[in-house]
């Protein structure tokens, strides 16, 4: 009774951990819970590159466990065999593995080759980002501060860049991060299709206030999005609204 006691309580103890721990795997700002195609692959690589440490790990523990059970009745030969199976052989094929996805993933990644549908001038200050979203000749239609507002669906390409030190653009749920430098301008491609929240963040330490310094996303349909730009238009000089 004490022992089957014992056996559930440690089933139970086992789910609750692992229910915690996948728990913290979402959220607005979990690379491991992504909304769009960039984030998507990241995401993949990530379990893939999880899955092969969790391989080498019990390939490891096992060696160990064999060294201190048969070590002493093993042959030069077959110990030489444990380590060239264990320390060249399985983190070749590991390593060749995450390169041939990274390299066959990287289109989607960078969103290279797709066809853009919006673009959007992003800068940067402390400790506050700042986005301008232009029409097709480059002129600022809309703006906002702190938060950004992205069509469902549609490619969106952001021209990042900084006012002062340097910052760095990322929102976990749709990709990777581009860094904000004075002087220059980066470009990051991401396409949002799910409509859930999202937080952007400053990943680059910038000032005292750098924790401080995220922003708000919302992903729109389209007609959603349209009324976006028109009630934070920009309002030209002769007070008409672009």
């Amino acid at each position: 009774m004490v022992a089957r006691w014992r056996t559930i309580r440690r089933s139970v103890f086992g789910a609750a951990s692992l229910a915690l721990l996948l728990a913290a795997c979402g959220g607005p700002q979990s690379a491991l819970d992504p909304a769009g195609p960039a984030a998507e692959e990241i995401a993949t690589g990530w379990w893939l590159m999880f899955a092969g440490a969790c391989a080498a790990w019990t390939l490891v523990l096992a060696l160990v466990l064999l060294a201190m059970r048969r070590g002493r009745g093993l042959a030069p030969r077959a110990g030489g065999r444990l380590i060239l199976a264990g320390g060249v052989a399985l983190p070749t094929v590991l390593l060749a593995a995450l390169l041939v996805y990274g390299t066959l993933a990287s289109d989607r990644v960078t969103g290279s080759g797709a066809d853009v549908a919006h673009v959007v001038r992003v800068t940067a200050r402390q400790w506050r980002w700042e986005f301008e979203y232009l029409d097709r000749d480059g002129v600022v239609r809309a703006a906002s501060v702190d938060r950004l507002a992205m069509p469902l669906g549609e490619m969106v390409e952001f021209h990042v860049g900084s006012i002062d030190v340097i910052h760095s653009f990322w929102i976990p749920r749709l990709g990777g991060k581009v860094d904000a430098i004075p002087g220059r301008t980066n470009l990051l491609r991401l396409r949002a299709d799910r409509t859930v929240p999202m937080r952007g963040q400053c990943a680059e330490f910038c000032g005292l206030e750098h924790a401080r310094m995220a922003f708000r996303v919302d992903v729109l349909d389209a007609r959603a999005y349209r009324a976006w730009l028109r009630e934070n238009a920009v309002v030209a000089d002769d007070g008409a609204a672009r």
